[in-house]
C-alpha cells in the first residue's frame, strides 16, 4: 500500500494553531496512558531559544553610532568577514583572509556583546550600551495537509495484536472522556472541555475545520479501510460476473441464485478457522474468501449439471441429487486440494 505516516496516526485539525498543538499534547497523553501502544510522537517543534538584539536608536543616536555598523560589526563577531585576498603567481585561486573571533569568544554572547563600534566623533562604543538582547523562542513549523494546517500524533502498536487498528479503537473510546463536550460538567477532570467536545472523522478531512477542533484517523486505518473498500468492491463485482455467466449457462435466472447460494456458507469455514489458529482477518483472507466464492461455484454447477443431466435421462429428482453427490465427490475433492496445494 501507500506509504503512511506511522501506523497510528490521528491528525489533529482546528480554528488556530496553538490550540490545534494543546489539543494535541492531550491526545499525546491518551495514546501514552493506552496500554501496548508504543513509539509515540508528534510533529510538534520542541521550544528553541534565541537572542534577538534590538539597537536602541535613542541611544545610538545620541552616541552617534549608526546601526549599520552595529549589524556589520556583530556579523563580524559571529561570522567574520573576508577584508582582503591574497595573490600568489603560482595559485590559480585568490585567497581571501578572513578576521573571525576566537571560538570560544563567538560563542559568548557576553564578549560578542563587548565589540566596540567607533561613533562619529571617533569615539569608540561597546556594542552592550546601544543594544538590549531580549530572549524570544524560534519560529515553529507549520505543517499542513491538503491545504489545511495540521498536527499529527503518532504511534504504534505492541503486544501480542500486531494490527494497529485495535490500538486506535482503544484510543478512540478514552478521547471521548478525555474531550467531554462544553457544559458536560467534566471539564476539571480532562484540563478544561472544548467547544463542542473533539470530532473524529475516519474517511475524510473535516469540511469545515474552523468550527472546532477536530481529528481524522490515518496511518494503517486509512490503509486498511481503502483496501477493504476496494475489495469489497471487487467482491460484488465477481458475484455479478459468476452470476451473468451461469445464467448465460443455464438459460435460467434461478438456478445461478441455487447455484450461487453456499457463497455466505464461507464464512462457516473461514471464520472459525481463523479463531481456531488464532489468525486475524486481513486483506489476504478477504482474497481467499472471494477465491473460495469461485471455486464454490465451480463445485455447484458440476452437481446441477449431473442432476440436470439425470433428470432428462428420466432419473427422479430426489435420486438424481442423491446420485450427483456421490458422483461428483471426488473431481470436487480433487480440485478443492489442488486449488489449496497451488495457493
Amino acid at each position: 500500500g501507500p506509504p503512511v505516516l506511522s501506523p497510528i496516526v490521528a491528525e489533529v485539525y482546528g480554528p488556530d494553531y496553538p490550540g490545534q498543538i494543546a489539543v494535541a499534547k492531550r491526545i499525546r497523553a491518551v495514546f501514552e496512558g493506552t496500554a501496548d501502544i508504543l513509539g509515540v510522537d508528534d510533529s510538534v517543534d520542541a521550544d528553541a531559544p534565541k537572542t534577538v538584539l534590538r539597537v536602541n536608536q535613542a541611544k545610538a543616536a545620541l552616541l552617534g553610532v549608526a546601526q549599520k555598523d552595529v549589524v556589520d560589526t556583530v556579523r563580524l563577531g559571529l561570522t567574520g568577514e573576508d577584508v582582503t585576498p591574497v595573490h600568489d603567481n603560482d595559485a590559480k585561486y585568490e585567497v581571501p583572509v578572513r578576521i573571525t573571533l576566537p571560538a570560544e569568544r563567538q560563542s559568548s554572547l557576553d564578549q560578542l556583546l563587548k565589540l566596540k563600534v567607533r561613533g562619529r566623533e571617533g569615539n569608540l562604543v561597546p556594542i552592550f550600551e546601544v543594544v538590549e538582547a531580549k530572549p524570544a523562542l524560534r519560529e515553529k513549523v507549520i505543517h499542513h495537509k491538503d491545504l489545511l494546517p495540521v498536527v499529527n500524533v503518532t504511534g504504534d502498536m505492541g503486544g501480542k495484536l500486531d494490527s494497529p487498528l485495535y490500538g486506535m479503537f482503544a484510543i478512540q473510546g478514552q478521547l471521548d472522556a478525555a474531550f467531554p463536550p462544553a457544559g458536560s460538567g467534566q471539564g476539571a477532570a480532562a484540563q478544561g472541555p472544548i467547544p463542542g467536545g473533539l470530532a473524529q472523522y475516519y474517511i475524510r478531512q473535516p469540511k469545515d475545520p474552523y468550527a472546532g477542533y477536530a481529528i481524522k484517523w490515518d496511518g494503517e486505518w486509512q490503509v486498511t479501510y481503502e483496501t477493504f473498500r476496494d475489495m469489497g468492491a471487487a467482491y460484488a463485482v465477481g458475484l455479478l460476473l459468476i452470476y451473468l455467466l451461469v445464467v448465460a449457462q443455464f438459460g435460467s435466472y434461478l438456478t445461478p441464485l441455487i447455484i450461487m447460494a453456499p457463497i455466505p456458507l464461507t464464512i462457516i469455514g473461514v471464520m472459525p478457522s481463523h479463531a481456531l489458529l488464532g489468525a486475524q482477518y486481513t486483506a489476504t483472507s478477504m482474497i481467499g474468501m472471494i477465491a473460495l466464492a469461485g471455486i464454490i461455484v465451480r463445485n455447484s454447477i458440476l452437481l446441477v449439471d449431473f442432476i440436470a443431466l439425470q433428470v432428462r435421462e428420466g432419473v427422479d429428482f430426489k435420486q438424481a441429487v442423491v446420485r450427483s453427490a456421490s458422483t461428483r465427490a471426488q473431481p470436487i475433492l480433487l480440485t478443492g486440494l489442488a486449488a489449496m496445494f497451488g495457493a
